[in-house]
């Protein structure tokens, strides 16, 4: 018998029992139901300390368990106790193209670096393998390889990132991809389409990357709040390497965002870049571009696996070294209307605003629908028409495959 389980109802009867109707034998067997009550209860107490005393003594005298004896090392040496997580990206392409790529030009422009549509038939896309790890509890660090068509390889990204810095600041080092924009900052196997926008290509030679360092900010409220800011070397067009100490370039950039409701979610962003050139007679030309970015997401009660629809466009327009200003803009959407399932069209379009006499907007029309068998495969089949000059079109046909090996980090959707 308990005494919480039962004094409430002795407690009750007595105050529900009128007090003038009450006789004395009434109130003292009142009286010595609760002195019993009591009495039990503290019977119960001391049993239980007793209880916990003797337990207490019995782990005091127990030995202590024999020490664990640490892995014997691999015949080969040391154990290896560094293990990044190791992936490798597969692309390939099929393009049918109906003018001569090596021709590929933009008019108003002369952009350097990864432009074009690509080599024609049948070619080995640009692959990766990254390498990624926690250094320690304070450093983690990241290394892609980019495997090119020509047998060649290069460094695509290797940063090192600060991960205990206070107050919601991310710091990052080595080479990456700016985070500028909306596309820039994404690996070219989780684009939407076969190629970058025009606009990429004309402003920043398709994708912008930078050997220097990178702090953002998240701001600690319900909206998404982003605030970043880079500045490196500048070797990347519209910059170039220059025989010069210092900062050769540097970016600005603010993005926000949030949910409406539980199916819908926005993201809007600006940013600006300033980067320094350098031609071979060591004449030197800056570069000035503001990028606005806006994207609109849809999927059914947020369930992005069944089904949804996404709609971005960006929006370009600066100097590139010491020109006339420019602009550039392309506007996409892709509607996944089945698990496996994505379809998809974009238009791009830049004004060279009479640079280099150019009196023709660039423009380019792309649909493209892909199968993904899993989340590690996909296969494209894109159709495009692209009008470098008023008298040049380029009808355009692509079959991609985009395979995926290992672990790898997940990419915006």
């Amino acid at each position: 018998m308990h005494y919480r389980s039962i004094a409430p109802g002795v407690l009750a009867l007595a105050l529900a029992t009128p007090a003038f109707g009450a006789s004395d034998a009434d109130i003292a067997e009142i009286r010595n139901q609760l002195r019993d009550l009591k009495a039990d209860y503290e019977a119960r107490i001391r049993a239980l300390e007793d209880r916990l005393k003797e337990a207490e003594a019995r782990a005091a005298a127990a030995p202590a368990p024999a020490p664990v004896a640490p892995a014997a090392a691999t015949a080969g040496g040391p154990s290896n106790a560094f293990n990044p997580a190791i992936s490798a990206i597969l692309t390939g392409t099929y393009a049918h193209l109906s003018q001569d790529p090596r021709n590929f030009a933009i008019a108003g422009f002369s952009p350097e670096g990864e432009v074009g549509p690509g080599r024609r038939s049948f070619s080995l896309g640009e692959s990766e393998v990254t390498l990624s790890a926690n250094v320690d509890p304070h450093f983690a660090g990241v290394l892609t390889f980019a495997l090119t068509p020509d047998n060649s390889a290069s460094v695509e990204e290797a940063y090192g990132q600060f991960l205990t810095a206070p107050y919601g600041i991310s710091p990052k080092f080595g080479r990456f991809l700016s985070g500028i924009g909306y596309l820039n900052e994404q690996h070219a196997h989780a684009w939407d389409f076969v190629d970058a926008p025009l606009a990429y290509q004309a402003f920043l030679g398709g994708q912008l990357r930078t050997d220097g360092v990178q702090v953002k900010w998240i701001a600690p409220t319900e909206q998404y709040v982003e605030l970043g800011g880079e500045v490196g070397n500048g070797d990347a067009y519209p910059g170039s390497e220059r025989s010069a100490n210092g900062v050769g370039s540097s970016a600005l950039y603010a993005h926000t965002g949030g949910d409406i409701g539980d199916s819908h979610s926005w993201r809007a962003g600006a940013s600006y870049l300033h980067a320094h050139s350098e031609d071979e007679l060591g004449n030197t030309a800056a570069s000035r571009l503001g990028i606005a970015d806006f994207v609109w997401k849809y999927s059914p009660h947020g369930n992005v696996r069944e089904t949804y629809l996404k709609v971005q466009g960006e929006y370009f327009s600066g100097r590139i070294r010491d020109a006339s200003r420019q602009d550039g803009w392309y506007l996409q959407g892709v509607y996944q209307f089945l698990p496996e399932w994505r379809v998809g069209a974009r238009y791009d379009r830049v004004d060279p605003r009479g640079v280099d006499g150019a009196t023709y907007e660039p423009r380019k029309a792309s649909v493209m629908v892909d199968y993904n068998v899993s989340e590690f495969s996909r296969v494209r089949l894109q159709l495009a028409r692209a009008q470098m000059r008023g008298d040049l079109t380029d009808n355009q046909l692509f079959v991609q495959y985009i395979l995926s090996l290992g672990a790898h980090g997940a990419h915006k959707y």
